[in-house]
């Protein structure tokens, strides 16, 4: 019999379609499937309109088929099958959707839910075979036809034998070579996973016959080999069920199947939305962060269904940076996909689904953070170092979304805190959020400039995490409240009379406080009196815009050039230490300027930083204790 020529350019387009289109050779399946269930559809949907085909939903199923010594697999459906025009139109021509035909036709109707759009994805099936025939009867009609091609060269199309309406659609799986195993394709567990991956919710029943072993009757260790027919999938996706006819325990061996988590979810998060975008969406918080969570190897993004069809395991633009913790999935029927259906075109759709998604997600930490404290912090420690960059990162762009949801730990309350809840706390007179920055809470509890503040019982934050400080810096303020750090130059707390006897202090000892910063030769900006200091003889703070915590962070980083804070060296006006170096200025200046290399290196070690001469520290200690 003589081939017919595919149509439309058709060499160069099937080419791009075995080679190009589709990146992953098992979406065959998919396609397959797929293309059954619309058959399916057509036919049930004229049942309803009809109402004398004398079929029911349970009547409709899709059976695979495999042969392996045959190296065949076939795709069976008993939809509404094609005439011979109908296999020359929708086969011949490569690109024509008789699906879609059919669905814009009727796209008035309710209980319409085609899948195929472009009339491509037959045509995947020649990734992994070297034939592909296709049997087909009409509904009603009493003559089958068989569509064979082995490829771009053509096809042919010919009268057959075919008991029942339907299509059948029959693979030759190609040989292996040394660079693909194709016969993985007739593997039964590989053919149960694509199906449960790809096709878990097409609504009928996939079908295959299942060896499976037994022992024999009255034997104790003879086994025999039987044939179960197993249904494949699950057909009633658990999203698209009413929450309320949802048990806890559903939703968590739901999570723990699909995302291979041993844990239940700590938040089930179930959505559903109409309108603009209509969407389902079934998202989780898991209890645990992953192991590679904050790692460069941590992949976001929700799958993606259309349809009950997955199109991709791992979809980042539903999800906001700040939110990636979040697992789960969306099913719409509104996404414009590509070609493949593998992936999305970027579109009004999915931008208004991501939006409406960060929203819900804010909502339900909101709700969790007011109703739920003790389960809101044990979220906030998976995985509040992620809110916290959310707030950094993008210059600030998001700290509106994530600010209220920020947890620091108070020095008063002795636990962590909101924002709003330090804020609604303020003395009537106070104009800035306090905070401090160190390794944990007990080494800044031990910071000398914490004095000040503890004296005159004001709240501080104790901020642990390295991004902490630079998150604060982003926000910029808090309801009209600026942040400061208490290890800066000027904490605005000294009344008009301690100014005044501050300014006292520096002017009778400004020759000695001269001399000590040049003694420090470079080290310090300035050598101060301190107003904050009180049982402590020094401590370190700084000016401008890098704080001691911002410089140690930034200089952790894998780069060459390094930042130094403007360091500025403070000394307790009312400490016997005090009194020992202005006995010996103009004295001993040589004991002086070591005094000051050890006040100063001791300030050092109580920031938690390094002494830049560790063995000249530890001689001036030994020479001190000989004294």
């Amino acid at each position: 019999m003589a081939l017919k020529q595919f149509k439309a350019e058709s060499k160069r387009l099937l080419d791009l379609m075995i080679n190009s289109i589709y990146t992953h050779r098992e979406i065959f399946l998919r396609e397959l499937i797929s293309n059954a269930s619309d058959a399916i559809d057509k036919l049930y949907y004229r049942t309803l309109q009809d109402g004398d085909t004398g079929l029911s939903r349970d009547d409709f199923a899709i059976e695979i088929v495999r042969d392996e010594k045959e190296r065949i697999l076939i795709i069976r459906d008993n939809g509404c099958g094609m005439t011979k025009d109908e296999l020359e139109n929708n086969l011949g021509v490569i690109a024509k959707s008789g699906s879609l035909n059919f669905k814009s036709e009727n796209e008035q109707k309710e209980d319409i839910d085609i899948i195929g759009q472009f009339g491509v994805g037959f045509y995947s099936a020649f990734m992994v075979s070297d034939c592909v025939t296709v049997r087909s009867r009409a509904y009603g009609a009493e003559e089958a036809y068989e569509w064979k091609s082995k490829g771009a060269e053509g096809y042919s199309i010919a009268a057959c034998e075919k008991a029942d309406h339907g299509t059948e659609v029959i693979l030759k799986i190609k040989p292996d070579t040394e660079e693909e195993h194709y016969s993985e394709f007739l593997e039964t567990y590989r053919l149960k996973n694509i199906v449960k991956k790809y096709s878990d919710y097409i609504r009928y029943p996939i079908k295959m016959d299942v060896e499976k072993s037994r022992l024999k009757e009255g034997s104790k260790d003879e086994y025999e080999t039987y044939t179960e027919t197993e249904v494949l999938n699950s057909m009633v996706p658990l999203w698209r069920k009413n929450r309320s006819e949802i048990t806890e325990e559903e939703y968590n061996q739901f999570y723990q199947e699909k995302f291979h988590d041993y844990q239940k979810p700590q938040k089930v998060i179930h959505s559903s939305t109409e309108g603009t975008a209509t969407y389902n969406a079934l998202l989780f918080i898991p209890s645990k962060a992953p192991m590679d969570f904050y790692t460069r190897d941590y992949e976001k993004g929700l799958q993606l269904y259309s349809n009950g069809v997955m199109i991709m395991e791992k979809c980042p633009d539903l999800l906001p940076d700040y939110f990636s913790f979040v697992r789960g999935l969306v099913d719409s029927q509104d996404l414009s996909l590509n070609i493949s259906r593998e992936m999305l075109q970027h579109d009004r759709q999915l931008k208004i689904i991501a939006g409406r998604l960060e929203k819900k997600i804010k909502s339900e930490l909101e709700s969790m953070l007011q109703n739920e404290r003790e389960e809101y912090e044990k979220f906030f420690r998976n995985y509040g170092l992620q809110l916290k960059y959310g707030v950094y990162m993008d210059y600030g762009m998001h700290r509106d979304v994530l600010q209220d949801l920020l947890l620091f730990y108070s020095s008063s309350e002795k636990k962590l805190v909101t924002l709003k809840e330090y804020v609604g706390r303020m003395k009537e007179d106070q104009k800035a959020i306090y905070y401090a920055c160190g390794e944990s809470v007990e080494r800044i509890e031990q910071l000398p400039q914490t004095e000040l503040l503890k004296d005159k019982g004001l709240e501080m934050l104790y901020l642990t995490d390295n991004v902490d400080e630079f998150a604060l810096r982003m926000l910029m303020n808090y309801d009209g409240k600026e942040f400061k750090n208490i290890s800066t130059d000027d904490l605005g707390l000294e009344t008009e009379e301690e100014k005044e006897t501050a300014k006292k202090q520096v002017e009778e000892n400004k020759e000695l406080l001269g001399f000590l910063k040049d003694a420090l030769d470079g080290k310090v900006k300035e050598v101060v009196l301190s107003q904050r200091l009180k049982s402590h003889p020094v401590c370190l703070s700084t000016e401008g815009g890098i704080s001691l915590e911002m410089e140690k962070v930034l200089n952790a980083m894998p780069t060459e050039e390094k930042v130094k804070a403007q360091r500025v060296l403070e000394i307790n006006a009312n400490h016997p230490v005090f009194q020992t170096l202005t006995a010996l200025h103009g004295k001993d200046d040589e004991k002086l300027k070591a005094y000051a290399n050890l006040l100063y290196s001791q300030a050092l070690l109580m920031e938690g930083l390094q002494v830049e001469d560790p063995v000249a520290f530890s001689n001036q200690i030994c020479e001190l204790m000989v004294e």
